[in-house]
């Protein structure tokens, strides 16, 4: 999902059916369309948006007689993480640091929490370096 160094962003409806996807992980557009706030989205609208998601590399289909399964290619957690770096470089001046911090005051966060999403993190951080 990456083009020029750079991870493509996800419009605001491209990203609401890309969650829908990563929920269910393989769906027809009327299931996508049953998942949708306010299902009154036309099935073409939704087809289309799936369409051009398919396009990007992002999501892709399987035929079951004449109806189109489509499911994510890109996991949920690699598209975060893109996405949460742009967050970083554009309003926290790359500094992580910054955001948690920003984090942690919006959201009131007492020590014992902090302490707690510290351990998270270490323990988040190990767990990936076994599976690498």
């Amino acid at each position: 999902m990456k083009a020029n160094g750079m991870t493509k962003r996800l419009t605001k409806a491209e990203e609401e059916i890309m969650l829908i996807l990563w929920k269910l992980g393989e769906a027809t557009i009327r299931d996508v369309m049953n998942e949708l706030d306010g299902s009154n989205t036309p099935y073409t609208t939704v087809s289309t948006v799936v369409r051009i998601l398919e396009k990007k590399g992002i999501v892709a289909h399987r035929a079951i007689g004449t109806t189109y399964l489509y499911q994510p290619i890109m996991e949920k957690k690699a598209y975060l993480k893109g996405h949460l770096s742009g967050i970083v470089t554009n309003y926290f001046d790359g500094s992580f640091s910054r955001l948690a911090a920003f984090f942690a005051r919006e959201n009131d966060l007492k020590l014992d929490e902090l302490q707690e999403l510290i351990e998270e993190i270490d323990n988040d951080i190990k767990e990936d370096k076994t599976h690498e």
